[in-house]
């Protein structure tokens, strides 16, 4: 599986230098000249929709941390670096939400309601997607008069729609959890700290516990089809500085289409090449150039490392500060019993 990922990028990786290095370098160049130091706008910008996601995560989370201890600042931080490894590290869109179940814990929060919140929301964030990619392929039909080169991206989205719905129910009654620890056990000779840390049991119950919460769940898809829709404004304010102004009608229906390739081809590390490839085709439905789309999908690269690469690096500065802690904790005790030993 790990080839396979590393394969996939290096595959998308080459299809993006293709698609870039075969456009008008000088538009481009241009139209970075034109936006200038303002495209840094888009850095504070994407705090936004990522703001609200976290509101939609802390609904969910809220029932196993009544006392706040994971409050909306940290779970902010928290999401920050969960997308840096999802966007920039070769983690299949998955070791993002590992981390994110780690951190949370850091604040006293049981593992099991925490990876139950995190288990859900990835589930309500596919839902949400579905949502807003119908929203976008609606607005680009209706721009574009007929279906056409849509017509593909139609079926592949209602062929991946099973995925959701099946994932749903499984969570709902099938005890993924207490059968993947029994499979570990079996597969380990007997239980081991993975199984233990797993605590199959006690995950599924926490997931049932949030399908009993269908209001929490409501509001948390809102929160999440807001995001998306917010999101979609970092394209529209990106294309107004670089000179090639569209309607928000049209952000939206891009960002939508183009949201939808990524989710089909989820498996290709921060979506190299199809990122490129989905705004120069669905860019060209709505009248933007190829040059332009581009110039859009390396703003967002930049943005996304931008945003990222702190986040990353803040993560990894917690770790080892909290590894510091550790050694120190463990250093003074031993430094309190050498004296009376000396003395003994």
């Amino acid at each position: 599986m790990k080839y396979f990922v590393y394969l996939a990028g290096l595959l998308g990786l080459i299809a993006a230098i293709i698609l870039v290095t075969h456009q008008n370098w000088s538009a481009i160049s241009g139209a970075f000249d034109h936006a200038g130091w303002a495209l840094l706008w888009l850095l504070p910008f994407h705090a936004l929709p990522l703001l609200l996601d976290v509101m939609g995560w802390r609904a969910l989370l809220a029932p196993s941390d009544p006392q706040r201890r994971a409050g909306t600042p940290f779970l902010f931080w928290v999401a920050t670096v969960r997308e840096a490894c999802n966007r920039l590290l070769p983690v299949a869109n998955v070791g993002g939400e590992i981390v994110g179940i780690r951190l949370v814990k850091w604040r006293g929060v049981e593992g099991a309601p925490a990876a139950a919140s995190v288990i859900m929301e990835v589930l309500l964030t596919l839902v949400s997607q579905y949502i807003f990619v119908a929203l976008g392929l609606l607005l680009l039909i209706g721009m574009a008069g007929h279906i056409g080169t849509l017509n593909s991206v139609i079926w592949a989205v209602i062929a991946t729609l099973p995925l959701p719905i099946g994932l749903a129910w499984l969570f709902r009654h099938g005890q993924v959890f207490s059968r993947l620890e029994s499979f570990a056990e079996k597969l380990l000779g007997g239980p081991s700290r993975f199984t233990e840390l797993l605590d199959g049991a006690r995950l599924d119950d926490e997931v049932r516990k949030l399908y009993g919460k269908p209001a929490r769940l409501t509001v948390a898809c809102a929160w999440q089809v807001a995001g998306f829709v917010v999101g979609s404004f970092e394209s529209w304010l990106a294309l107004q500085l670089l000179g090639y102004p569209i309607s928000v009608w049209d952000a939206i229906a891009i960002e939508a289409t183009t949201q939808a390739v990524r989710h089909i081809i989820f498996f290709v590390p921060a979506g190299l090449g199809v990122q490129e490839g989905g705004l120069v085709l669905f860019g060209n439905i709505i009248g933007l150039p190829a040059d332009a789309a581009i110039a859009l999908s390396l703003v967002k690269r930049a943005r996304e490392v931008g945003f990222g690469v702190p986040a990353l690096l803040s993560w990894q500065w917690a770790e080892a500060h909290r590894l510091h802690r550790r050694w120190l904790s463990r250093r003074k005790p031993a430094l309190t019993e050498a004296p009376d030993r000396k003395l003994s």
